[in-house]
């Protein structure tokens, strides 16, 4: 199979290139400058991309697909199909599962659901969890994308706050560790010191100053103490404030990185009042300052991924009191067109949102041929039109069935190529898929 994307303008390693892409099968084949444009076989499939930008597909490393054991929210399938609407290629799924993926035979599971049922690329974290080291220890390094550790702040069994089994985990993990850092002895004070003032009744936007800046930021230098200490990779999750930010734009070690999620580019703690428990996320969406703080720490690369954070939650389920109603919010769909919005605005270059969405988490992790649009690699790519907007917002792919967005972004996301496969056409789903597992250059 040959297929001739013509005449767009490719967005790869900081330069814009008018030209064309040949696939063939699930590779690029050729990149093709304007100029040295040729006449190509019958056989070939002719996409005009004129007035289109072609980039690298998304490698989300941060998503939450809810299997197994919570269904009605999501499932690997629906929520695959539902990103890659959204030009996510790849994604790697947490391990906060019911059961939590602690194992290498839950992990298994979900690689075997992936194969079956998967839209974009996939890899799983296997969770780290304060008796399972044997498990990290003999994982294997080209498969599995990494361990998840709950530095304080989860559910179930994988909040690991035991000084040893940190230690061992960081010591031993053969693979990058990616951190949710929330130290939970604060958020526990400043949640009781907040049910003394409300009761029951507790306003959302109080939320980020019961997951407050301190909770993140003495988990965050802990983790990098450990890192440093144990010559660990150690990728921090969704950072959220501007005093992680200027810790990343301190360190001088390429083996610890950071993480932002377009969630914290894109809100506020402003749009509490307007949005409640829909923008309730963990670490908290804070101030303004920290907003167009972690913007800059994005645009210079202090802080290396953007990814979505996906969480899918059923609406009903957010409709309550504070306290009892769920943190995520379901965005896999959006990450893009919010990044390419912003991007409009002059917040980032086209440049910027390809390194921080493709380059970067393929950098980090060393995913294997992909992130790039480069000659040989797999065609994993995401074709945009940056002055159509993007399809109804008002009906998300996700199976949540919700967004708190309520207008359409100034983008679309055009088509979608999942190794070399047309799985979105004109922004609507084709029903065909090709997607494989991802494998790291370990």
């Amino acid at each position: 199979m040959r297929l001739l994307l013509k005449n767009g303008t490719i967005v790869n390693e900081g330069s814009c290139l008018k030209g064309s892409l040949l696939i063939e099968d699930e590779f690029i084949k050729e990149i093709i400058p304007e100029t040295s444009f040729g006449e190509f076989s019958q056989d070939t499939e002719v996409i005009d991309v004129t007035g289109l930008h072609i980039l690298p597909g998304v490698i989300d490393c941060h998503v939450h697909f809810r299997q197994p054991g919570d269904g009605k929210k999501g499932t690997i399938e629906s929520e695959s199909r539902a990103v890659v609407l959204g030009g996510v290629t790849s994604f790697m799924d947490m391990p906060n599962t019911l059961p939590p993926t602690t194992t290498k035979e839950l992990l298994k599971e979900k690689f075997n659901i992936a194969k079956d049922s998967s839209y974009a690329n996939y890899s799983f974290y296997l969770g780290a969890s304060k008796d399972n080291i044997e498990e990290i220890k003999s994982l294997d390094k080209r498969t599995v994308c990494g361990v998840k550790l709950f530095m304080g702040a989860s559910t179930g069994n994988m909040m690991v706050e035991d000084e040893k089994a940190l230690e061992d985990i960081f010591k031993y993990s053969p693979l990058p560790i990616a951190v949710h850092c929330e130290d939970n002895s604060i958020i526990a004070r400043n949640l009781q010191l907040y049910k003394e003032k409300y009761g029951n009744d507790i306003p959302t936007r109080c939320h980020p100053q019961i997951r407050s800046r301190e909770a993140c930021l003495h988990s965050t230098k802990k983790a990098v103490a450990l890192a440093e200490k144990f010559n660990a990779q150690l990728h921090v999750l969704h950072v959220t404030t501007k005093e992680e930010a200027e810790l990343f734009s301190k360190l001088d070690n390429q083996k610890i990185t950071g993480e932002c999620c377009a969630n914290y580019l894109w809100f506020c703690s402003d749009d509490y009042e307007r949005l409640g428990n829909l923008i309730k996320a963990n670490p908290a969406i804070k101030e303004r300052e920290d907003m167009i703080s972690l913007r800059e720490a994005v645009k210079r690369g202090v802080l290396k991924t953007v990814g979505s954070d996906h969480a899918p939650h059923l609406l009903e389920d957010k409709m309550v009191g504070y306290l009892n109603a769920p943190s995520g919010i379901p965005n896999g769909e959006y990450t893009l067109p919010m990044m390419l919005t912003l991007s409009k605005e002059g917040v980032f270059s086209l440049s910027d949102v390809v390194q921080r969405l493709s380059h970067s988490p393929a950098d980090i992790y060393k995913v294997e041929k992909r992130g790039y649009i480069k000659e040989g690699y797999y065609a994993d790519l995401a074709v945009v039109n940056l002055n159509k907007p993007f399809k109804d917002i008002a009906v998300p792919a996700s199976k949540a069935g919700w967004s708190p967005f309520s207008e359409p972004f100034p983008v679309s996301v055009e088509y979608t190529f999942v190794n070399g496969c047309m799985t979105v056409k004109r922004g609507k789903l084709t029903g065909a898929r090709r997607a494989l597992p991802l494998s790291f250059d370990r």
